[in-house]
């Protein structure tokens, strides 16, 4: 039984894993301004506090397509050697700032090339910048992880492209691949040949499913792709009927395929009606593997001390639950077992020990 409640003090220091989460949507709000002006593009607001606020409310529009639309202007900003550089240094600064001790960041190096960098270009900048954020971070005293998902955008057709990418650079800081992209109408069998070659290549993916659309979503990226983790997968408790699991959830459950879940993200997209009665919850006490995360961060306005916070505050969750969730996080991350062992051992459960 889970009891131990925990405030938000508490939650900023423990340590915490994050594998769903995207370079393009957790700018800060400053630096997207800074850097606007540098390559002479319009945002809607040049004010730090104002810019944010913007973003928060364009994607709490309940529309996944509505949602995607605002990365225009993060990407406006990311087309260069040094945007690059710089957004993901701080990406990794800011995970270390909120106690994330593993992340694995994702994002699609075609929508980079606007500037004139090959896809190849842009993936070899941001592991440099991520590689001087970790080096930061941890003379800091705040040493963070983090592996990288190339995601192909699924609407498009440089997803093999992304795929091959992710099998050169897989001993180089990239840890696994994604498809990403509006879902409906875009099914992942779409990119049936990129997904085989992944698997002949020992790569593992994720695949966003089951959020914009339903079940046959998720259903072809584990049966179809061979996927081993889902991004969101909100939509799966569409085959579960007072508490009876269908033959999908069993699958999903009984072998441990993580849910990569953003509940504010979810709220946004409208995929959930609030935080309390998000799926994450009914799902963490069925017994799936469901993992919590933030998506993007400017976007939905959150990090994962936020995400945590509004989990215990509004859904009653307990820091026992919080762990869970952590370590669910690291055993299904995309690492090898001894080094996941590791972490799990080292330094997720001691720091949840301390913190409380």
């Amino acid at each position: 039984m889970t009891t131990t409640r925990v405030d938000t003090d508490v939650i900023r220091r423990l340590p915490k894993a994050v594998l769903h989460d995207h370079l393009d949507g957790g700018l800060r709000p400053a630096t997207l301004v800074e850097l606007a002006a540098e390559v002479g593009h319009t945002l809607p607001a040049t004010d730090p506090g104002e810019l944010a606020a913007w973003f928060f409310e364009a994607a709490n529009s309940g529309d996944l397509v509505r949602y995607i639309a605002t990365f225009e202007h993060t990407l406006a900003v990311m087309q260069t050697r040094e945007g690059l550089l710089r957004t993901a240094e701080e990406y990794v600064l800011d995970l270390a700032a909120d106690g994330v001790v593993y992340a694995e960041v994702r994002y699609a190096p075609e929508l980079n090339t606007r500037g004139g960098l090959s896809m190849r270009e842009v993936v070899e900048t941001v592991q440099e910048g991520l590689a001087a954020g970790m080096a930061k971070a941890a003379a800091a005293g705040t040493p963070v992880r983090v592996g990288t998902l190339l995601c192909g955008m699924r609407m498009f057709d440089r997803v093999r492209e992304a795929a091959d990418l992710a099998v050169a650079y897989r001993d180089a800081g990239v840890v696994g691949f994604d498809i990403a992209g509006a879902e409906d109408g875009f099914p992942p069998a779409d990119h049936l040949e990129a997904f085989e070659h992944l698997r002949r290549e020992s790569v593992p993916f994720t695949i966003h499913a089951g959020e914009a659309h339903g079940l046959p979503s998720i259903h072809q990226a584990l049966q179809v792709c061979g996927a081993q983790r889902i991004g969101h997968g909100v939509r799966l408790t569409e085959d579960i009927v007072d508490g009876k699991l269908g033959r999908l959830a069993s699958w999903v459950r009984d072998r441990r395929i993580a849910l990569e879940m953003c509940p504010t993200s979810n709220l946004q997209t409208g995929c959930a009606t609030s935080i309390a009665e998000h799926p994450i919850t009914a799902l963490k006490d069925l017994g799936f593997r469901v993992t919590l995360n933030t998506d993007n961060r400017l976007v939905s306005g959150t990090t994962m001390t936020r995400e945590m916070s509004l989990l215990v505050e509004e859904a009653g969750w307990s820091v026992e639950d919080l762990r869970t969730v952590t370590v669910n996080a690291v055993k299904s991350a995309f690492l090898p077992f001894d080094e996941r062992k590791a972490l799990i051992e080292d330094v997720v459960l001691p720091g949840y020990a301390a913190a409380l």
